[in-house]
C-alpha cells in the first residue's frame, strides 16, 4: 500500500511553494488555535475572521434552541464563601451596572448560596447544525460601536438582561446612573452602557463619525412593559380594530381597560426617534424587546372574567385577543419608522428582534440543575401558563412580509430548561452568569450580525 506523507514531511522546491506551505501551516494553527478558546484572542483577530467568515455562519433560532446544557465549571472554587466569587465563578471580570448588585448576581441570601458554585457552571450547547463564534464581550463592543449598538425595551426580565450585558462587556464599559451615589433613581429610570475611555481595544475601533466615547451609548435598558402607553392602549380598545364581541365579555359594561396595578410603559413615538438617531446622541443598530409579563387580568381588568374560572385563568385569552391587535399595531408603527427612516435618507443598518418572553418556573429554589425537557405546569400561577400563547400570536404575527425589519426570535426554551437560574427573591427573575441571559446575548449577536446581514444580500 502505498505511503501517504505527511503535511510536515513535504519538502516543496521553489521559494514560492515554501512560502504558500508555511501561510497554510500558519492559517490552519491561528485557526485551531481560536477556536480552541473563547477568550485568547485579540480584538484584531476577531475582526480578521468576522470579515472572511461573516458570510459563511448559519444558526436559525430554532437550532440555537434544541441544544442542551452541559456542565462546564470555569473555576475549581467548591462553594461561595463571599460575595465577590459569583463573579469568577460566573467568568465576569466585574459588572458596570450597580442596581441590585447582588440580587442580580444572586448572593444577596447567605441561606441560598448553596446554590453555587453549580448554577453558574453550565453552558448552552446548540445544535449540531449551529455555526457561531465564542461569546467575546470585546468583540462585541467593538460591533457595537462600528455597526450600532442595542436599545433594550421591556420589563424587569429585560433590565436582568442589562445588569448581565454590563458584566459581559466589562471593562469595556462604563454604567449610568450610578445607582449606588444616587439611590433614588427608581426602576424606570434609563440606564447606559457607555465605550470605557479606558478601554484597551479602542485603538483597534473604526470609530464612525460623531460618535463620543462620553456621550454615545452603546447599550440602553428603557422600562417599557407593554411597548405602548396607555393611551395609545385605551384607544384601540374602544376602537373599531378590537371586537368586545370576540372575548366574550359584556361590551355594554363600561369598564375601565386598566386596574390599580403598576406598570411602565411608552409610546413608539417617543422611543424610535431615539433607536433612529445618529451620534454623538445615539448609534444604536438594533432595538431588542420583549413583552407578555404584564398582559395579565389585573393589570388589564377590564378582560377579568369570573365565570371562566382559575383554570382558565381568569379571562387571560381575552387579554390574549387583546394582545393580538395591540401587537399588530405596534410593529406596524414601528416597521413605518424604519421604512421613513431609509426613505428620508437614512443609511445606518437599523433592525428589531423581537426576544420570546421567558415565564417563570414553579418550586425553583428546591431544584439545582438544568432539565432535559420542559417541566409541566402545576398551578396557574400569574399568566405563566399562557406565556406560549402570546409568544405564538407574536411569531405568527411577525412572520408578515408586511414587517420586514422586524425579527422574532424563539429563543427561550435554554432559559425554560433552567429552574435553579432564578434569583433569590422569586421564580421569575434570573441570576446573571448563569448561562440564560448570556445565552440571549450570544444569540442576539450572532443573529444581527451574521443572519440578518445574510438575509439582507439575499
Amino acid at each position: 500500500m502505498a505511503k501517504v506523507p505527511s503535511l510536515l514531511a513535504i519538502r516543496p522546491r521553489s521559494l514560492s511553494s515554501k512560502v504558500l506551505l508555511l501561510g497554510s501551516i500558519l492559517t490552519f494553527a491561528i485557526t485551531l488555535y481560536t477556536f480552541s478558546s473563547s477568550y485568547s484572542f485579540r480584538i484584531s483577530d476577531w475582526s480578521s475572521i468576522l470579515s472572511q467568515q461573516r458570510q459563511h455562519n448559519s444558526c436559525t433560532p430554532e437550532q440555537w434552541s434544541s441544544g442542551r446544557w452541559v456542565y462546564s465549571p470555569t473555576s475549581d472554587l467548591a462553594n461561595l464563601t463571599s460575595p465577590e466569587q459569583a463573579l469568577s465563578l460566573a467568568g465576569f471580570e466585574g459588572c458596570a451596572a450597580d442596581r441590585e448588585y447582588k440580587w442580580h448576581l444572586g448572593t444577596d441570601h447567605e441561606e441560598l448560596w448553596d446554590r453555587f458554585p453549580k448554577v453558574s457552571s453550565y453552558r448552552w450547547v446548540p445544535s449540531s447544525q449551529c455555526d457561531v463564534h465564542p461569546l467575546n464581550g470585546a468583540a462585541m463592543v467593538k460591533d457595537m460601536v462600528e455597526n450600532g449598538g442595542w436599545l433594550l425595551l421591556g420589563d424587569s426580565i429585560t433590565e436582568n438582561h442589562f445588569f448581565s450585558l454590563s458584566c459581559l462587556l466589562y471593562p469595556h464599559v462604563r454604567a449610568t446612573p450610578n445607582y449606588t451615589e444616587n439611590p433614588y433613581f427608581d426602576r424606570a429610570w434609563q440606564q447606559h452602557l457607555y465605550l470605557s475611555p479606558s478601554s484597551p481595544i479602542i485603538p483597534e475601533i473604526n470609530m464612525p463619525e460623531g460618535f463620543s466615547i462620553e456621550n454615545t451609548p452603546l447599550v440602553s435598558f428603557r422600562r417599557v412593559d407593554l411597548l405602548l402607553n396607555g393611551t395609545e392602549l385605551d384607544t384601540i380598545y374602544h376602537s373599531s380594530a378590537f371586537s368586545v364581541e370576540s372575548t366574550g365579555l359584556d361590551n355594554q359594561d363600561p369598564k375601565s381597560l386598566f386596574g390599580d396595578e403598576s406598570f411602565w410603559s411608552l409610546s413608539p413615538s417617543e422611543y424610535m426617534p431615539t433607536f433612529l438617531d445618529s451620534p454623538p446622541d445615539a448609534n444604536y443598530g438594533t432595538l431588542v424587546v420583549s413583552t407578555a409579563g404584564h398582559w395579565t387580568t389585573t393589570a388589564l381588568p377590564a378582560f377579568y372574567d369570573e365565570d371562566a374560572g382559575e383554570s382558565a385563568g381568569f379571562g387571560i385569552h381575552n387579554v390574549l385577543a387583546f394582545f393580538k391587535v395591540a401587537m399588530r399595531n405596534w410593529a406596524g408603527e414601528v416597521q413605518d419608522a424604519i421604512t421613513k427612516y431609509r426613505i428620508n435618507g437614512g443609511r445606518r443598518p437599523k433592525q428589531i428582534v423581537v426576544r420570546a418572553y421567558l415565564p417563570g418556573h414553579e418550586n425553583c429554589h428546591n431544584l439545582f440543575e438544568p432539565t432535559e425537557t420542559i417541566t409541566p405546569w402545576v398551578y396557574t400561577w400569574y399568566n405563566w401558563p399562557w406565556i406560549p400563547d402570546f409568544n405564538t400570536e407574536f411569531q405568527e404575527l411577525l412572520s408578515s412580509s408586511e414587517f420586514p425589519d422586524i425579527h422574532y426570535l424563539p429563543i427561550e426554551r435554554p432559559g425554560r430548561l433552567r429552574p435553579d437560574a432564578h434569583a433569590s427573591g422569586d421564580c421569575l427573575h434570573l441570576i446573571s452568569g448563569s448561562g440564560v441571559l448570556e445565552g440571549w446575548s450570544h444569540y442576539i449577536w450572532h443573529f444581527v450580525t451574521r443572519e440578518v446581514k445574510q438575509k439582507d444580500m439575499m
